[in-house]
């Protein structure tokens, strides 16, 4: 997680009428999306005591509810089987065509028998890791004629009267972690620990013009011989807690405002992500506008990171804004074009010494990121290429930095479905922390994890990674994939960065070298059935030149072991 959302604020007495102007607008979020619900609740109880006329012929709505289950039928004066307007995760980079071919497509289906000539119709990704947000995930199959029945499906859209839909879900984790040189502290400092995380969410809609969405969060670590990360735990919180309210419909999509706390994901997620890989996943509060059309989507938000307090119910970060426009094109299947503008206001005024040094001051910056994202598939030639600049001011600095992201794969005809990747990503450092300029990217609040090797060591900041990936399916539902990366300081007098954006090792004088090491990645996940799914991962990171200077000895690696059930 990026180190600016979770840094905690301290009150100063000279912003006391600041503070509590945001706590006054934080305490309104929450009274806005209160009183949808009242209203909501109120309208339910109004038309349930609603009574037709004896000689009059019924609404829509009431011919609506008497459809039988399993149909598409029409619901008075709204399209049900938009409802929600899902938003589907767009492609990561590396991202990976699944296999297509008659099999097994789950090891249960397998025990069973149940061979299948295609892949199944199914609301989940079949991976433990899920960054995309429960409020999209998509069950408007089940409003389908002969849809496969499922266990959970009676949880699913239930009728609650006319026009009024409800859904319950939710999902559980464990995960056992061993790290040796854990965090490149020392040789010899090793760290093991369990994680549980378990979530639970309620989503009501009326007709397509009202949702209220509400998610909970409880998140445990035990057994760690480090101290945990301000990441690890989280007891029992609010995940979500928003209100959707639709104000338009604009050349046939509909335009809605969302107020409350919420997840943001977009893009390939290297800037704005859930960040699904800790125990906590991120959150932000505020409002979200936002137009869905098959064409294009788009987004206009302003939002406050979340800070995490673990026996405590969390508070937004009062010394953060950060807002942006993010529009996504398909101009036909296959291929997703990202334009974007985000902005990220710090105000926090840092003085840490440590921080100050490695020119990516995280206080009193006003940090502009402009860019621009082509991604997709020509037949089996697979493509990526980011474009992201920034300016702004960073502590009187001027801000000059940017990052690019590319690769270029491709999709072998060959049996278990083998793929391959070869990439190279770089961001900008800074050579000089007293010349008046930063240069140093700032990576803002990405799935660093998923692109900088596993072992969270590197971020994407003042660093070149040049790395691949290969993936094999020996069958359908089992999922491997191996990465490589050959990690250089984009600037030797700059800091090494980790996947938090928080600055661990510097050599002022550049004489430590580039070359910081590689990492190669191992990850197997098994797809035990529709809800459940078992991910097992080593990682081992070689030291370049670089470490051996920094940290002598370092010879880092990492296991784990993660079930993780989702309904």
């Amino acid at each position: 997680m990026n180190s600016s959302s979770i840094f905690p604020f301290s009150a100063k007495p000279l912003a006391e009428s600041k503070v509590h102007w945001v706590k006054s607008s934080q305490q309104w979020l929450f009274r806005i999306s209160l009183c949808c619900l009242g209203m909501t609740c109120l309208a339910f109880q109004v038309q349930a005591q609603t009574q037709v006329p004896a000689n009059t012929n019924p609404p829509a709505a009431a011919t609506t509810a008497a459809a039988p289950a399993g149909t598409s039928a029409p619901s008075g004066d709204y399209d049900r089987s938009k409802v929600p307007p899902v938003t589907p995760m767009p492609r990561p980079g590396s991202f990976i065509m699944p296999p297509t071919s008659p099999g097994y497509y789950s090891l249960w289906e397998m025990i069973n028998g149940n061979k299948r000539e295609k892949p199944p119709v199914a609301p989940y990704a079949p991976f433990a890791l899920l960054p995309t947000s429960a409020y999209d995930i998509d069950f408007r199959y089940l409003d389908t004629a002969g849809y496969e029945k499922d266990f959970f499906d009676p949880i699913k859209r239930m009728d609650l009267g006319n026009d009024w839909l409800l859904s319950l879900g939710g999902n559980f984790w464990y995960r056992y972690t061993h790290e040796t040189d854990s965090r490149l502290n020392a040789a010899g400092t090793n760290n093991d620990f369990h994680m549980l995380r378990t979530r639970f969410h309620a989503d009501l809609w009326y007709k397509d013009k009202v949702r209220l969405f509400a998610e909970g969060i409880d998140a445990r670590t035990f057994g760690s011989e480090l101290p945990p990360l301000a990441t690890d735990r989280n007891h029992a919180d609010i995940l979500n807690l928003f209100t959707d309210i639709k104000v338009a419909s604009v050349n046939n999509g509909p335009v809605y405002v969302r107020v409350g706390r919420q997840e943001l994901l977009y893009g390939s997620q290297r800037l704005v992500s859930t960040l699904d890989w800790v125990n906590t996943r991120r959150t932000f509060q505020g409002v979200k506008a936002f137009w869905r059309t098959p064409g294009w989507d788009v987004d206009a938000f302003w939002m406050r990171p979340m800070v995490i307090e673990k026996g405590n119910v969390d508070n937004w970060d009062t010394q953060q804004n950060f807002y942006g426009l993010w529009a996504t094109h398909r101009p036909k299947p296959g291929h997703l074009i990202d334009l974007y503008f985000l902005s990220l206001d710090n105000n926090r005024n840092l003085s840490s010494p440590n921080v100050l040094a490695g020119n990516i001051l995280q206080g009193n910056s006003n940090l502009h990121t402009l860019g621009g994202r082509f991604v997709g598939n020509i037949d089996s030639f697979l493509y990526e290429l980011e474009g992201m600049y920034q300016f702004g001011q960073r502590s009187n600095l001027d801000v000059s930095a940017f990052a690019v992201a590319s690769g270029v794969g491709y999709r072998l005809p060959l049996p278990m479905n083998p793929q391959a990747w070869i990439r190279y990503d770089f961001a900008s450092g800074d050579s000089k922390s007293n010349d008046g300029r930063s240069n140093t990217f700032n990576q803002l609040f990405p799935f660093g994890h998923y692109y900088m090797g596993f072992l969270d060591r590197v971020g994407r900041q003042n660093i070149h990674d040049i790395n691949a990936q290969f993936t094999l399916h020996p069958m359908p539902w089992f999922t491997f994939i191996t990465q490589y990366h050959r990690f250089y300081l984009a600037n030797n007098t700059d800091y090494l960065y980790n996947a938090s954006g928080l600055a661990t090792m510097r050599d002022p004088t550049g004489q430590s070298g580039s070359h910081v090491g590689d990492e190669i990645d191992f990850r197997a996940n098994f797809h035990v059935s529709r809800h459940q799914d078992v991910l097992i991962g080593y990682s081992k990171l070689f030291s370049g030149n670089y470490l051996e200077k920094q940290r002598p000895g370092i010879s880092a690696d990492l296991f784990y072991v993660q079930y993780n059930i989702r309904f």
